[in-house]
């Protein structure tokens, strides 16, 4: 018996329970979709390696039951570092790169008994809003071949709302999670900063990285949460908070409305953001105008940080330890300068020397410095909102997916700042360090919106039971693509 392409964590559990369903039947029907997908959301498929998981599950399965994500796929963002499976970040700075390790997200949900499929595609080193930074080709939206599905989790995202795969790993820096998920239809989650490990997360901005889960509803964010979070002595930026409950609470909330996020909001999302509104006021939540003035500035602030942190993280891929080393350099200085250059693509580079001029002297003052301050301002607006309100309602895009090569171009005629604007919404959770998550609400001109919800720090609880409650109350998260 099959599953369906578009099965739930919580089906899909109930099935091999029940043995309606075996582990290796359900890894070789979502293989066998990744076989014959078009949309290139992966990188790296185990075949092999996932049906051998897959036979152990059932072994165990039949002897002890069916328990946590025994027996369920998974696929891993290429962001993830994986044993014995390459590690690319979507460059060709480590095209071949195998790490000797798996990162702490990885071994948690190999210990769960989820089963990997393989590692999926991103903008490179999780730097775009778009899926067209990568070394391996751009992922097409399975609403819209033509369309984007975000970034930089847009595999993750385009193989959960194509049904290659039920859930998959993602990392969100500055809306890498919310805004994929939001273009393509299906719910994500970006945790608190430091609920989940980044050990064995490959860096771009580390003040601001932060692994979440993807996946069609809230209750599976909220599983797939449960077994992924957990203080980690590797990680030094990795709290340690109690777990996530496996059931919602269910109490009535202040919802906070910022009217700073609905300024220039396309009347359409706007539309679809009131409707979801109403629905939440229904069912018993009550509805709080708020304010947080300072959002405005977070974009700018966010791709000063970031590009800053960036600078310094990729400083490493030198070609000499690993990487991508140029051939035949003529000295140190030329195999430094032809292995970055050889390496990295047009929008990595860009960021590199955004951050590095930052950071030199004479303008981190008026940058750095700056955009670290403005942080703490959008911080504080958020702390002095949730006296007020339990949660924050807010768009999680300023438009549905847009068109391949709209607001980027091959030999870089486009203005970057177009794209970054698309983390408008996004960037000032990631700033403040809030957990926030992106649930479908609508579809306009064929094509899902998404709404945002933002919780204090460590309040996924509060988050993922406003979700659940309202995906019990429509069905948009049940809408999928046509094949």
């Amino acid at each position: 018996m099959t599953v369906g392409p578009f099965a739930t964590i919580a089906e899909i559990r109930a099935a091999l329970a029940s043995k309606a369903t075996s582990a290796t039947e359900v890894a070789r029907e979502h293989l066998d979709r990744i076989a014959r997908s078009d949309l290139n959301c992966f990188v790296t498929v185990c075949e092999d390696a996932a049906l051998a998981a897959a036979r152990e599950a059932d072994a165990l399965i039949s002897r002890e039951g069916q328990s946590g994500l025994l027996g369920v796929p998974v696929a891993h963002k290429d962001v993830f570092c994986t044993a014995a499976v390459r590690t690319t970040c979507a460059s060709r700075m480590l095209a071949d790169f195998v790490p000797p390790y798996d990162a702490t997200v990885v071994t948690k949900l190999r210990d769960s008994g989820a089963i990997m499929l393989g590692k999926t595609n991103m903008d490179e080193f999780a730097m775009g809003s778009s899926n067209e930074n990568s070394y391996f080709g751009p992922v097409s939206n399975p609403w819209n071949p033509l369309r984007v599905p975000g970034g930089s989790s847009g595999g993750s995202a385009a193989a959960v709302a194509a049904g290659l795969v039920p859930a998959a790993t993602a990392t969100d820096t500055g809306g890498s999670i919310r805004q994929p998920a939001a273009f393509c239809g299906i719910s994500g989650l970006k945790p608190t900063y430091g609920r989940v490990s980044r050990y064995g997360m490959v860096a771009f901005a580390s003040s601001l990285d932060q692994g979440g889960p993807m996946a069609r509803s809230a209750a599976d964010l909220r599983l797939l949460l449960q077994h992924m979070e957990g203080h980690d002595p590797l990680d030094s930026t990795s709290a340690d908070v109690e777990p996530t409950p496996s059931a919602a609470d269910g109490e009535a909330s202040r919802i906070g409305i910022p009217g700073e996020y609905w300024c220039g909001l396309d009347p359409r999302l706007a539309g679809a953001l009131d409707d979801a509104a109403a629905v939440i006021e229904q069912i018993g939540h009550r509805r709080v105008d708020i304010s947080l003035p300072h959002s405005g500035y977070a974009t700018a602030a966010y791709y000063v940080v970031a590009s800053a942190e960036a600078s310094t993280n990729l400083s490493r891929y030198d070609g000499v330890r690993f990487g991508h080393r140029a051939q035949m350099p003529a000295d140190l200085d030329d195999l430094y300068a032809r292995s970055r250059t050889e390496g990295f693509g047009a929008e990595v580079k860009r960021r590199i020397l955004t951050g590095t001029y930052a950071l030199s002297i004479g303008y981190y003052d008026a940058y750095y410095r700056k955009a670290q301050r403005l942080r703490r301002l959008i911080r504080q607006d958020f702390l002095d909102a949730f006296n007020d309100v339990d949660l924050i309602l807010a768009p999680a895009t300023p438009s549905t997916a847009f068109e391949k090569g709209a607001l980027s171009a091959p030999d870089d005629t486009k203005d970057p700042t177009a794209m970054y604007e698309q983390d408008v919404y996004t960037v000032p959770a990631s700033l403040a360090g809030l957990p926030a998550l992106s649930i479908p609400c609508g579809i306009t001109g064929g094509l899902p919106v998404g709404m945002q919800l933002i919780a204090p720090h460590f309040g996924e609880d509060r988050l993922l039971a406003l979700a659940e409650a309202f995906q019990r109350e429509t069905d948009w998260h049940q809408r999928t693509p046509r094949p």
